[in-house]
């Protein structure tokens, strides 16, 4: 599932704020009685909305084998609370890049390297020095995926994902802010 989501949530995201700059309605939108932060969440609620829409017609599968047999909900309620934290954080990525830039294409671009890397980083730990395993092993999205997709929610991915949100979420702002 990060693999599947580093590809299309920013392909969702890529117009969030790319296309509001590259057509000019940015301003427009600006001068609502809106705060750019309270833009800035909402264009990520509709992010992550669209992710739970996109995970919505799979609940079908543990339902009906729910109906058949015993299912242990645990690792099954963690894997959509991982997905959807998954998606939070992938959609604030792509939100910032969607903000860095006014071309889809290049957002979408950016969007998926950054969290491409944050899925792939933790595969490549061979490549760095023993002394910042632990860092980049830390750095690498998918194996916290992994702990809540089991069923067990620790604090310290709860905190790695909500992390990755508010940096995604505080980089769309001061970029925004700065184009102001």
């Amino acid at each position: 599932l990060p693999l599947v989501f580093a590809f299309v949530i920013p392909a969702v995201t890529m117009r969030l704020f790319s296309e509001e700059i590259q057509s000019g309605s940015l301003e427009i939108l600006l001068t609502l009685p809106l705060t750019l932060g309270q833009i800035v969440a909402g264009k990520f609620a509709a992010g992550v909305v669209m992710t739970a829409a996109m995970l919505a017609p799979t609940l079908a599968y543990p339902i009906s084998i729910a109906f058949i047999g015993d299912l242990d909900w645990g690792p099954v309620i963690g894997g959509y609370i991982g997905a959807l934290l998954l998606g939070g954080s992938f959609a604030a990525v792509g939100l910032f890049a969607s903000a860095v830039t006014r071309n889809q294409i290049i957002a979408f671009i950016l969007g998926a390297a950054i969290c491409l890397t944050l899925t792939l980083i933790d595969k490549m730990l061979f490549f760095f020095p023993p002394a910042v395993l632990n860092i980049i092993e830390y750095i690498g999205a998918d194996s916290h995926f992994q702990n809540i997709a089991k069923g067990v929610i620790d604090s310290r991915d709860l905190v790695y994902f909500i992390s990755v949100i508010s940096i995604g979420l505080l980089g769309a702002h001061t970029v925004l802010l700065k184009k102001q």
